[in-house]
Protein backbone atom coordinates (compact mmCIF):
# COMPACT_ATOMS: atom_id res chain seq x y z
CA UNK A 1 0.00 0.00 0.00
CA UNK A 2 0.93 3.46 -1.46
CA UNK A 3 2.25 6.44 1.28
CA UNK A 4 -0.33 8.70 1.76
CA UNK A 5 0.65 12.41 0.74
CA UNK A 6 0.53 13.57 4.30
CA UNK A 7 3.01 10.91 5.41
CA UNK A 8 4.89 11.92 2.24
CA UNK A 9 5.31 15.08 3.54
CA UNK A 10 5.85 14.10 7.11
CA UNK A 11 8.93 12.26 6.24
CA UNK A 12 10.28 15.16 3.57
CA UNK A 13 13.27 16.99 4.38
CA UNK A 14 12.53 19.99 1.23
CA UNK A 15 9.14 21.36 -0.74
CA UNK A 16 9.53 22.50 -3.62
CA UNK A 17 6.77 24.33 -5.38
CA UNK A 18 7.48 24.64 -9.46
CA UNK A 19 5.66 27.97 -10.32
CA UNK A 20 7.42 27.86 -13.91
CA UNK A 21 8.31 24.55 -15.00
CA UNK A 22 8.64 25.32 -18.91
CA UNK A 23 11.26 27.73 -21.36
CA UNK A 24 8.46 29.68 -23.09
CA UNK A 25 7.45 30.64 -25.56
CA UNK A 26 4.33 31.30 -23.04
CA UNK A 27 5.01 34.07 -20.42
CA UNK A 28 2.87 32.26 -18.18
CA UNK A 29 4.92 29.50 -16.87
CA UNK A 30 8.78 30.45 -17.40
CA UNK A 31 10.80 29.09 -14.83
CA UNK A 32 10.37 30.07 -11.82
CA UNK A 33 10.85 27.44 -8.35
CA UNK A 34 10.19 28.00 -4.43
CA UNK A 35 11.91 25.95 -1.81
CA UNK A 36 11.65 25.82 1.83
CA UNK A 37 13.09 23.46 4.44
CA UNK A 38 10.34 21.19 5.95
CA UNK A 39 11.51 22.30 9.26
CA UNK A 40 10.80 25.85 9.29
CA UNK A 41 6.85 25.37 9.28
CA UNK A 42 6.19 28.52 6.84
CA UNK A 43 8.16 30.76 8.84
CA UNK A 44 9.28 34.65 8.38
CA UNK A 45 11.94 34.59 5.52
CA UNK A 46 11.77 30.72 5.09
CA UNK A 47 11.32 29.93 1.35
CA UNK A 48 14.39 30.92 -1.22
CA UNK A 49 13.01 31.54 -5.39
CA UNK A 50 15.39 30.30 -7.46
CA UNK A 51 14.92 32.27 -10.64
CA UNK A 52 11.93 34.68 -11.79
CA UNK A 53 10.57 34.12 -14.85
CA UNK A 54 7.31 33.16 -12.76
CA UNK A 55 6.72 34.60 -9.62
CA UNK A 56 4.31 36.34 -7.95
CA UNK A 57 1.35 35.21 -10.90
CA UNK A 58 1.98 31.70 -10.05
CA UNK A 59 1.53 32.39 -6.25
CA UNK A 60 -1.89 33.77 -7.10
CA UNK A 61 -2.95 31.13 -9.55
CA UNK A 62 -1.86 28.41 -6.82
CA UNK A 63 -3.67 30.41 -3.98
CA UNK A 64 -6.82 30.82 -6.43
CA UNK A 65 -7.10 27.42 -6.70
CA UNK A 66 -7.79 26.67 -2.88
CA UNK A 67 -8.45 29.73 -1.31
CA UNK A 68 -11.50 30.25 0.45
CA UNK A 69 -12.35 25.70 0.30
CA UNK A 70 -9.12 24.79 1.76
CA UNK A 71 -8.93 27.52 4.37
CA UNK A 72 -9.74 26.92 7.49
CA UNK A 73 -11.28 29.78 9.95
CA UNK A 74 -7.83 30.96 11.59
CA UNK A 75 -7.02 31.82 7.67
CA UNK A 76 -4.16 28.62 7.98
CA UNK A 77 -4.60 26.22 4.27
CA UNK A 78 -5.31 22.93 4.56
CA UNK A 79 -4.26 21.72 1.55
CA UNK A 80 -2.16 22.32 -1.74
CA UNK A 81 0.99 23.25 -1.95
CA UNK A 82 0.91 25.68 0.73
CA UNK A 83 -0.78 23.56 3.22
CA UNK A 84 -0.47 24.83 6.55
CA UNK A 85 0.40 28.36 5.93
CA UNK A 86 -1.44 31.20 7.34
CA UNK A 87 -2.85 33.89 5.22
CA UNK A 88 -3.64 36.79 6.40
CA UNK A 89 -6.02 38.26 4.22
CA UNK A 90 -9.24 37.06 1.99
CA UNK A 91 -8.11 37.52 -1.30
CA UNK A 92 -5.76 35.20 -3.62
CA UNK A 93 -3.73 38.93 -4.33
CA UNK A 94 -2.94 39.59 -1.30
CA UNK A 95 -2.06 36.60 0.39
CA UNK A 96 0.25 36.40 -2.97
CA UNK A 97 1.89 39.52 -2.30
CA UNK A 98 1.93 38.92 1.46
CA UNK A 99 4.37 35.42 0.33
CA UNK A 100 6.70 37.65 -1.51
CA UNK A 101 6.90 40.06 0.70
CA UNK A 102 7.50 38.25 4.13
CA UNK A 103 7.73 34.35 3.36
CA UNK A 104 10.42 34.64 0.69
CA UNK A 105 13.36 35.35 1.71
CA UNK A 106 15.84 35.59 -0.81
CA UNK A 107 16.19 35.13 -5.15
CA UNK A 108 18.78 32.99 -6.06
CA UNK A 109 19.26 33.92 -10.01
CA UNK A 110 21.10 31.69 -12.55
CA UNK A 111 21.48 33.59 -15.10
CA UNK A 112 20.06 37.03 -16.33
CA UNK A 113 17.80 36.05 -19.51
CA UNK A 114 14.81 37.44 -19.00
CA UNK A 115 12.67 34.13 -18.84
CA UNK A 116 14.46 34.03 -15.61
CA UNK A 117 14.34 37.12 -14.35
CA UNK A 118 10.77 38.86 -15.98
CA UNK A 119 8.84 38.32 -13.23
CA UNK A 120 11.26 39.67 -10.67
CA UNK A 121 11.53 43.09 -12.24
CA UNK A 122 7.56 43.32 -12.98
CA UNK A 123 6.83 42.14 -9.20
CA UNK A 124 9.49 44.24 -7.36
CA UNK A 125 7.79 47.27 -6.72
CA UNK A 126 5.19 45.47 -4.61
CA UNK A 127 7.94 45.12 -1.92
CA UNK A 128 7.90 47.89 1.02
CA UNK A 129 10.71 49.58 2.12
CA UNK A 130 9.91 49.02 6.03
CA UNK A 131 11.13 45.47 5.42
CA UNK A 132 14.49 45.99 4.34
CA UNK A 133 15.77 45.14 0.56
CA UNK A 134 15.01 41.54 -0.56
CA UNK A 135 18.51 40.49 -1.38
CA UNK A 136 19.09 39.04 -4.93
CA UNK A 137 21.88 36.31 -4.47
CA UNK A 138 23.93 35.18 -7.87
CA UNK A 139 27.33 35.14 -9.55
CA UNK A 140 28.62 38.39 -9.92
CA UNK A 141 28.60 38.54 -13.94
CA UNK A 142 24.82 37.99 -13.34
CA UNK A 143 24.24 41.12 -11.04
CA UNK A 144 26.52 43.07 -13.39
CA UNK A 145 24.08 42.07 -16.27
CA UNK A 146 20.60 43.31 -13.86
CA UNK A 147 22.44 46.12 -13.11
CA UNK A 148 23.51 47.22 -16.50
CA UNK A 149 20.58 45.99 -18.56
CA UNK A 150 17.66 46.14 -16.09
CA UNK A 151 17.73 47.87 -13.18
CA UNK A 152 19.48 51.20 -15.05
CA UNK A 153 16.34 53.54 -14.56
CA UNK A 154 16.59 52.82 -18.71
CA UNK A 155 14.93 49.32 -19.27
CA UNK A 156 13.73 49.07 -15.79
CA UNK A 157 14.06 51.95 -12.54
CA UNK A 158 17.24 51.39 -10.09
CA UNK A 159 15.29 49.16 -7.36
CA UNK A 160 18.11 48.23 -5.93
CA UNK A 161 19.93 49.86 -3.20
CA UNK A 162 23.00 51.05 -5.11
CA UNK A 163 24.17 53.99 -6.99
CA UNK A 164 20.91 56.12 -5.82
CA UNK A 165 18.27 53.20 -6.26
CA UNK A 166 14.80 52.76 -4.49
CA UNK A 167 16.48 50.63 -2.09
CA UNK A 168 14.00 47.21 -2.39
CA UNK A 169 16.58 45.07 -3.95
CA UNK A 170 19.91 44.55 -2.41
CA UNK A 171 22.97 42.08 -4.84
CA UNK A 172 24.18 39.70 -2.57
CA UNK A 173 27.46 38.62 -5.18
CA UNK A 174 28.00 35.24 -4.63
CA UNK A 175 31.73 33.20 -4.72
CA UNK A 176 31.75 30.83 -7.29
CA UNK A 177 32.41 27.30 -5.95
CA UNK A 178 31.66 28.36 -2.43
CA UNK A 179 33.00 30.78 -0.31
CA UNK A 180 35.93 28.83 2.19
CA UNK A 181 35.31 31.54 4.36
CA UNK A 182 31.96 30.13 5.68
CA UNK A 183 30.90 26.68 7.21
CA UNK A 184 32.84 23.47 8.35
CA UNK A 185 33.03 20.21 7.02
CA UNK A 186 30.48 19.26 4.55
CA UNK A 187 29.13 22.94 4.94
CA UNK A 188 32.30 24.30 4.30
CA UNK A 189 31.70 27.09 1.36
CA UNK A 190 27.91 27.44 1.85
CA UNK A 191 26.17 30.46 3.33
CA UNK A 192 22.76 31.33 3.97
CA UNK A 193 19.58 31.27 1.21
CA UNK A 194 17.14 31.59 3.91
CA UNK A 195 15.38 29.98 7.10
CA UNK A 196 16.83 26.68 7.28
CA UNK A 197 18.58 26.74 4.09
CA UNK A 198 22.29 27.07 2.80
CA UNK A 199 23.59 27.09 -0.59
CA UNK A 200 26.48 27.30 -2.62
CA UNK A 201 26.73 28.28 -6.54
CA UNK A 202 28.82 26.82 -9.33
CA UNK A 203 29.12 28.21 -12.79
CA UNK A 204 28.22 26.27 -16.01
CA UNK A 205 28.27 26.96 -19.58
CA UNK A 206 25.24 28.13 -21.48
CA UNK A 207 26.17 28.60 -24.85
CA UNK A 208 28.73 30.87 -26.60
CA UNK A 209 28.18 34.61 -27.92
CA UNK A 210 30.51 36.77 -29.89
CA UNK A 211 32.54 39.65 -28.28
CA UNK A 212 34.15 42.28 -29.93
CA UNK A 213 36.64 44.62 -29.25
CA UNK A 214 35.96 48.44 -28.49
CA UNK A 215 38.94 50.41 -28.99
CA UNK A 216 37.26 52.86 -25.76
CA UNK A 217 37.60 50.60 -23.39
CA UNK A 218 40.24 48.62 -24.68
CA UNK A 219 38.00 44.92 -23.99
CA UNK A 220 35.92 42.76 -25.83
CA UNK A 221 32.13 43.06 -25.69
CA UNK A 222 28.95 41.55 -27.04
CA UNK A 223 28.06 42.43 -30.35
CA UNK A 224 25.42 44.51 -30.19
CA UNK A 225 25.75 45.84 -26.72
CA UNK A 226 25.99 49.11 -25.19
CA UNK A 227 29.50 50.03 -24.18
CA UNK A 228 29.40 52.13 -20.57
CA UNK A 229 32.37 54.57 -20.27
CA UNK A 230 34.03 55.32 -17.05
CA UNK A 231 32.14 57.98 -16.15
CA UNK A 232 28.49 58.53 -15.27
CA UNK A 233 26.06 59.12 -17.60
CA UNK A 234 23.77 61.16 -16.28
CA UNK A 235 19.56 61.73 -17.62
CA UNK A 236 17.79 64.87 -16.52
CA UNK A 237 16.04 62.65 -13.19
CA UNK A 238 19.20 61.32 -12.00
CA UNK A 239 22.66 58.86 -13.24
CA UNK A 240 22.13 55.75 -14.65
CA UNK A 241 23.05 52.86 -12.33
CA UNK A 242 26.21 51.15 -13.99
CA UNK A 243 28.74 48.05 -12.49
CA UNK A 244 31.74 49.30 -13.30
CA UNK A 245 33.57 46.27 -12.05
CA UNK A 246 34.30 43.98 -14.96
CA UNK A 247 31.23 42.98 -16.17
CA UNK A 248 32.58 39.95 -18.43
CA UNK A 249 29.86 37.10 -18.74
CA UNK A 250 31.81 34.98 -16.51
CA UNK A 251 33.27 34.17 -13.40
CA UNK A 252 37.07 34.85 -12.54
CA UNK A 253 37.87 30.97 -12.32
CA UNK A 254 36.14 29.81 -15.23
CA UNK A 255 36.14 32.29 -18.38
CA UNK A 256 36.99 30.18 -21.28
CA UNK A 257 37.00 32.24 -24.34
CA UNK A 258 38.33 30.94 -27.95
CA UNK A 259 41.07 33.21 -28.94
CA UNK A 260 41.44 34.96 -32.03
CA UNK A 261 45.46 35.33 -33.98
CA UNK A 262 44.70 39.47 -33.71
CA UNK A 263 43.23 40.57 -30.44
CA UNK A 264 41.30 43.11 -31.92
CA UNK A 265 39.31 40.05 -33.65
CA UNK A 266 35.77 39.09 -32.19
CA UNK A 267 36.31 36.32 -29.92
CA UNK A 268 33.81 33.59 -28.96
CA UNK A 269 32.96 33.95 -24.96
CA UNK A 270 31.19 31.36 -22.71
CA UNK A 271 27.66 32.25 -21.38
CA UNK A 272 28.00 31.74 -17.73
CA UNK A 273 24.66 29.73 -15.37
CA UNK A 274 24.74 28.50 -12.32
CA UNK A 275 24.01 25.12 -10.84
CA UNK A 276 22.74 26.00 -6.81
CA UNK A 277 23.32 23.31 -4.00
CA UNK A 278 20.67 23.94 -1.24
CA UNK A 279 21.52 21.98 1.59
CA UNK A 280 19.04 21.63 4.84
CA UNK A 281 20.75 23.22 7.79
CA UNK A 282 19.13 20.45 10.03
CA UNK A 283 19.47 17.00 8.43
CA UNK A 284 22.74 17.92 5.99
CA UNK A 285 20.51 16.80 2.88
CA UNK A 286 20.69 18.64 -0.25
CA UNK A 287 19.14 19.41 -3.57
CA UNK A 288 20.89 21.02 -7.00
CA UNK A 289 18.38 23.18 -9.24
CA UNK A 290 20.53 24.41 -12.52
CA UNK A 291 19.92 26.86 -14.62
CA UNK A 292 19.93 26.78 -18.40
CA UNK A 293 23.28 24.47 -19.35
CA UNK A 294 24.42 22.84 -22.08
CA UNK A 295 26.31 19.60 -22.11
CA UNK A 296 30.56 19.40 -21.84
CA UNK A 297 30.39 17.94 -25.07
CA UNK A 298 29.70 20.17 -26.72
CA UNK A 299 30.99 23.31 -24.69
CA UNK A 300 34.06 25.24 -24.17
CA UNK A 301 35.34 23.77 -21.04
CA UNK A 302 34.29 20.33 -18.37
CA UNK A 303 32.11 23.03 -16.70
CA UNK A 304 29.08 20.07 -15.51
CA UNK A 305 31.93 17.85 -14.40
CA UNK A 306 33.34 19.74 -11.44
CA UNK A 307 29.23 19.90 -10.66
CA UNK A 308 29.63 15.97 -11.03
CA UNK A 309 32.81 15.76 -8.93
CA UNK A 310 31.21 18.26 -5.96
CA UNK A 311 27.93 15.70 -6.21
CA UNK A 312 29.19 12.15 -6.21
CA UNK A 313 29.89 12.28 -2.38
CA UNK A 314 26.73 13.80 -1.68
CA UNK A 315 25.05 10.93 -3.67
CA UNK A 316 27.31 7.97 -2.60
CA UNK A 317 26.51 8.59 1.30
CA UNK A 318 22.82 9.29 0.61
CA UNK A 319 22.77 12.88 1.45
CA UNK A 320 22.24 14.26 -2.23
CA UNK A 321 18.09 13.52 -2.93
CA UNK A 322 17.21 15.21 -6.25
CA UNK A 323 18.18 17.49 -8.96
CA UNK A 324 16.62 19.63 -11.14
CA UNK A 325 17.72 19.66 -14.55
CA UNK A 326 16.74 21.06 -18.19
CA UNK A 327 16.12 19.33 -20.98
CA UNK A 328 14.66 21.67 -23.37
CA UNK A 329 14.15 19.53 -26.96
CA UNK A 330 14.36 15.92 -28.03
CA UNK A 331 16.59 14.46 -29.77
CA UNK A 332 15.16 14.69 -33.07
CA UNK A 333 17.07 18.56 -32.72
CA UNK A 334 20.67 18.76 -33.91
CA UNK A 335 23.11 20.13 -31.60
CA UNK A 336 24.08 23.04 -33.80
CA UNK A 337 20.52 23.97 -33.01
CA UNK A 338 20.54 23.40 -29.02
CA UNK A 339 21.73 26.82 -28.53
CA UNK A 340 23.34 25.96 -24.86
CA UNK A 341 20.66 23.81 -23.93
CA UNK A 342 20.22 19.81 -23.62
CA UNK A 343 18.83 16.95 -25.21
CA UNK A 344 17.64 13.43 -23.87
CA UNK A 345 20.96 12.33 -25.38
CA UNK A 346 23.25 15.09 -23.64
CA UNK A 347 21.30 14.84 -20.46
CA UNK A 348 22.02 10.54 -20.23
CA UNK A 349 25.93 11.05 -21.03
CA UNK A 350 25.64 13.66 -18.10
CA UNK A 351 24.15 11.52 -16.01
CA UNK A 352 26.59 8.72 -16.78
CA UNK A 353 29.72 11.01 -15.67
CA UNK A 354 28.09 11.89 -12.98
CA UNK A 355 26.94 7.83 -12.23
CA UNK A 356 31.42 6.89 -13.02
CA UNK A 357 32.26 9.48 -10.05
CA UNK A 358 29.54 8.09 -7.47
CA UNK A 359 31.21 4.57 -8.56
CA UNK A 360 34.68 6.66 -7.96
CA UNK A 361 33.90 7.47 -4.73
CA UNK A 362 31.99 4.10 -3.50
CA UNK A 363 35.20 2.02 -5.02
CA UNK A 364 38.46 3.73 -5.73
CA UNK A 365 40.60 1.17 -5.74
CA UNK A 366 38.47 -0.28 -9.03
CA UNK A 367 37.69 2.47 -10.71
CA UNK A 368 42.20 2.85 -10.30
CA UNK A 369 42.25 0.26 -11.77
CA UNK A 370 40.30 0.47 -14.73
CA UNK A 371 41.57 3.87 -15.37
CA UNK A 372 45.25 2.31 -15.55
CA UNK A 373 43.66 -0.57 -18.48
CA UNK A 374 42.20 2.73 -20.30
CA UNK A 375 45.53 4.71 -20.16
CA UNK A 376 47.65 1.60 -21.50
CA UNK A 377 45.33 1.77 -25.03
CA UNK A 378 47.10 4.69 -25.68
CA UNK A 379 45.86 8.16 -27.01
CA UNK A 380 42.46 8.64 -28.60
CA UNK A 381 42.50 9.38 -32.32
CA UNK A 382 40.42 12.59 -33.04
CA UNK A 383 38.49 10.50 -35.72
CA UNK A 384 37.96 7.79 -33.33
CA UNK A 385 35.80 9.94 -30.65
CA UNK A 386 32.67 9.31 -29.37
CA UNK A 387 30.02 11.48 -30.62
CA UNK A 388 26.43 11.93 -29.90
CA UNK A 389 24.02 10.40 -32.86
CA UNK A 390 23.45 13.85 -33.99
CA UNK A 391 26.68 15.87 -33.19
CA UNK A 392 28.41 16.98 -35.49
CA UNK A 393 32.67 15.74 -35.87
CA UNK A 394 34.82 18.49 -37.49
CA UNK A 395 36.83 17.45 -40.28
CA UNK A 396 40.47 17.59 -39.87
CA UNK A 397 42.09 19.24 -42.77
CA UNK A 398 45.32 17.76 -43.99
CA UNK A 399 47.08 21.35 -42.90
CA UNK A 400 46.06 20.38 -39.39
CA UNK A 401 47.72 17.10 -39.44
CA UNK A 402 51.20 18.68 -38.85
CA UNK A 403 50.61 21.38 -36.36
CA UNK A 404 51.45 21.18 -33.20
CA UNK A 405 48.12 21.79 -30.88
CA UNK A 406 47.38 25.08 -29.25
CA UNK A 407 45.25 25.42 -25.88
CA UNK A 408 41.98 26.98 -27.19
CA UNK A 409 40.87 27.68 -24.04
CA UNK A 410 42.35 30.21 -21.62
CA UNK A 411 41.21 31.72 -18.36
CA UNK A 412 40.54 35.32 -18.20
CA UNK A 413 42.21 37.20 -15.71
CA UNK A 414 40.25 39.77 -12.92
CA UNK A 415 41.71 42.77 -11.89
CA UNK A 416 39.81 42.93 -8.31
CA UNK A 417 40.40 39.60 -7.43
CA UNK A 418 44.20 38.17 -5.91
CA UNK A 419 43.68 34.42 -5.79
CA UNK A 420 45.57 32.36 -8.38
CA UNK A 421 43.47 31.41 -11.53
CA UNK A 422 43.52 27.34 -12.48
CA UNK A 423 43.48 26.38 -16.10
CA UNK A 424 40.75 24.73 -17.36
CA UNK A 425 41.28 21.41 -18.72
CA UNK A 426 40.67 20.57 -22.43
CA UNK A 427 37.69 18.64 -22.97
CA UNK A 428 37.94 14.91 -23.11
CA UNK A 429 35.28 13.42 -25.26
CA UNK A 430 35.70 10.28 -24.10
CA UNK A 431 35.23 10.96 -20.53
CA UNK A 432 32.48 12.95 -21.20
CA UNK A 433 30.55 10.47 -22.71
CA UNK A 434 31.61 7.19 -20.83
CA UNK A 435 29.14 5.27 -19.55
CA UNK A 436 29.26 3.14 -16.56
CA UNK A 437 30.24 -0.52 -17.45
CA UNK A 438 27.59 -2.34 -15.84
CA UNK A 439 29.60 -6.00 -16.62
CA UNK A 440 31.92 -5.42 -13.78
CA UNK A 441 29.53 -4.35 -11.37
CA UNK A 442 28.58 -7.25 -8.79
CA UNK A 443 24.51 -8.08 -9.38
CA UNK A 444 23.70 -7.18 -6.04
CA UNK A 445 25.01 -3.92 -6.32
CA UNK A 446 22.87 -0.82 -6.46
CA UNK A 447 22.91 0.79 -9.55
CA UNK A 448 25.33 4.14 -9.06
CA UNK A 449 22.20 6.80 -8.88
CA UNK A 450 19.67 4.55 -7.24
CA UNK A 451 17.53 6.88 -5.13
CA UNK A 452 18.21 9.99 -7.11
CA UNK A 453 15.42 11.85 -8.36
CA UNK A 454 15.81 13.86 -11.53
CA UNK A 455 13.40 16.49 -12.43
CA UNK A 456 12.99 18.18 -16.14
CA UNK A 457 12.45 21.71 -15.88
CA UNK A 458 12.30 24.40 -19.29
CA UNK A 459 11.02 22.19 -21.66
CA UNK A 460 10.74 24.21 -25.00
CA UNK A 461 6.84 24.35 -25.71
CA UNK A 462 5.22 23.51 -29.25
CA UNK A 463 2.10 25.36 -29.15
CA UNK A 464 0.64 22.99 -31.40
CA UNK A 465 -2.21 20.16 -32.03
CA UNK A 466 0.32 17.62 -31.56
CA UNK A 467 1.14 15.71 -28.58
CA UNK A 468 3.11 17.81 -25.57
CA UNK A 469 7.28 17.77 -26.32
CA UNK A 470 7.31 16.44 -22.98
CA UNK A 471 6.15 12.99 -23.37
CA UNK A 472 8.91 12.32 -26.14
CA UNK A 473 11.68 13.76 -23.93
CA UNK A 474 10.52 11.77 -20.83
CA UNK A 475 10.38 8.39 -22.97
CA UNK A 476 13.70 9.15 -24.30
CA UNK A 477 14.99 9.70 -21.28
CA UNK A 478 13.82 6.80 -19.61
CA UNK A 479 15.33 4.31 -22.08
CA UNK A 480 18.75 6.35 -22.38
CA UNK A 481 18.67 5.96 -18.71
CA UNK A 482 18.08 2.25 -18.72
CA UNK A 483 20.09 1.51 -21.14
CA UNK A 484 22.77 3.10 -19.29
CA UNK A 485 21.83 1.39 -16.24
CA UNK A 486 21.95 4.80 -14.33
CA UNK A 487 19.21 3.90 -11.80
CA UNK A 488 17.64 7.46 -11.27
CA UNK A 489 14.18 8.30 -12.05
CA UNK A 490 12.83 10.91 -13.95
CA UNK A 491 9.68 12.99 -13.32
CA UNK A 492 8.68 16.43 -15.65
CA UNK A 493 6.57 18.06 -12.65
CA UNK A 494 3.17 19.98 -14.16
CA UNK A 495 3.64 23.89 -13.97
CA UNK A 496 2.60 24.78 -9.70
CA UNK A 497 3.11 21.50 -8.62
CA UNK A 498 4.47 20.86 -4.99
CA UNK A 499 6.76 18.39 -4.64
CA UNK A 500 8.53 16.92 -1.23
CA UNK A 501 11.82 15.82 -1.27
Amino acid sequence: MGETSETVAEKATFQVIVLGPTGGPREDSVTGILVRSTSTKWSSDSVVAIDAGTLLAGIIRLLERYIPECKDDRGVMTSGPFQGLELPWKTAQANAAHVFREIIGAVLITHPHLDHISGLAINTPILEAGNGPKPVAALPSVLSALKNHMFNDVIWPNLSDEDGGAGLLTYQRLVEGGNPRFGRGDSRGYVRACNGLLTKCLSVSHGRCRQRYHPESGTHHRVGSTVFSDHQLMLPSRAISVDHTDGSFYSPARSPRLLPSNPKEPVMSTVESSAFFLRDHRTGHEIIVFGDVEPDSVSMGTHNKRVWEAAAPKIASGKLRAIFIECSYNDSTDDAYLYGHMCPRHLVSELSVLANKVIEVRDPNNMSEKKRKRETVGPVEIGSEQVSPRSKRTPRSSADKGRTSEPLIEPRSHPSESFEIPQIPRVDIGDVLANPDPENWDDTAALPLEGLKVYIIHIKENLTDEPHPSDQILRELQDHGEAAHLGCEFFIPNPLEGIWI
